[in-house]
């Protein structure tokens, strides 16, 4: 059996959530096929392909234009398979932001009328090597509002890799 793992990236944790994923896949059995859609990869041919893993980071409250018009231009040939999506962003880290983050892949799914057989929220990290001033105030003021934490103390991993473990184990045996 063979599994698309597509996965769009901004800083770098999302690419590191796809390799994970990948080495999980393999483990389990299945043989991979693991795309960056962000290089503009015109056509993909799913042929083979048996169930597919989408994963994007949010921000900003989207996820990348690239991911969702892959998504979007896709989306027949990902319906006609077994998918899981997963969205990846420092809301879900906490439980006050679970409902954000909900509502950012709810309406990314809305925009590429795209419907997977399952989602989940997977928590990113801090990333302050890759922050202007701009993206620096917005990560510490708007989305780790009322956390104790500064992005000017350095890079921070949120990412639960058990629990995304379990999730990509539990998806590839249904």
């Amino acid at each position: 059996m063979t599994v698309l793992i597509a996965y769009g990236t901004v800083e770098g944790q999302t690419a590191k959530i796809a390799r994970f994923i990948n080495d999980v896949t393999r483990k389990a059995g299945y043989d991979t096929i693991l795309i960056n859609t962000g290089d503009q990869i015109r056509h993909v041919s799913l042929t083979g392909v048996d169930r597919v893993i989408l994963a994007a980071p949010v921000h900003e409250r989207r996820h990348p234009k690239l991911f969702e018009a892959f998504v979007e231009t896709h989306r027949d040939a990902l319906a006609s398979r077994k998918s899981l999506v997963l969205s990846v962003g420092l809301k879900a880290a906490f439980a006050r932001g679970q409902e954000d983050a909900w509502d950012y892949l709810t309406e990314m799914l809305m925009r590429t009328h795209f419907e997977p057989d399952l989602t989940a929220l997977v928590a990113g990290a801090v990333q302050p090597d890759n922050y202007g001033y701009f993206e620096e105030e917005i990560v510490q003021h708007v989305v780790l509002k009322d956390q104790k934490i500064d992005p000017r103390d350095g890079a921070r991993e949120f990412t639960d890799w058990d629990a995304l473990r379990e999730t990509v184990v539990t998806f590839l045996d249904n």
